[in-house]
């Protein structure tokens, strides 16, 4: 038997740059996220997400007319109230033909595709605008402004 006293018990470090607080931050590596930035992916068909037997079916439909009810660039999406009446269609930013963003009072022409996953709700493609609404700015996509 030994008569030496155990050693005492570790220590907390008790000087900062001992536990790294003082250490410059490091740059964490990160992945390429495409959902980095939103919460949740949007459920909506865009063109991208559409089936193609959606494309094809919406594609072989009959052209409706209508007013573009508003559209909001930066959210990327709209309405168009119909011509023939009924409730206002949907529309998204990848739908959109042509150079000009739709405003309120465009006239459009456009085909319709049902939203999934109830298919319950339509929503506007292939969107050309025909007529903008006079005495109104337009934008085109690349950012110039053109008034009507």
């Amino acid at each position: 038997m030994s008569s030496e006293p155990p050693p005492p018990p570790p220590q907390p470090p008790t000087h900062q740059a001992s536990v790294g607080l003082l250490d410059t931050p490091r740059a964490r590596e990160r992945s390429p996220s495409p959902l980095r930035g939103n919460v949740v992916p949007s459920p909506l068909p865009t063109r991208r997400t559409r089936t193609f037997s959606a494309t094809v079916r919406a594609s072989q439909g009959p052209v409706y007319k209508g007013v573009c009810k508003c559209f909001c660039r930066s959210k990327g999406h709209g309405f168009i109230t119909p011509a023939d009446g009924g409730p206002d269609i949907f529309l998204h930013i990848s739908d959109v033909e042509g150079e000009y963003v739709p405003v309120e009072g465009d006239e459009v022409t456009y085909k319709m595709c049902s939203i999934p996953p109830k298919n319950e709700k339509l929503q506007a493609v292939e969107v050309v605008i025909t007529h903008l609404a006079p005495g109104t700015k337009h934008e085109t996509w690349s950012g110039h402004v053109i008034s009507s």
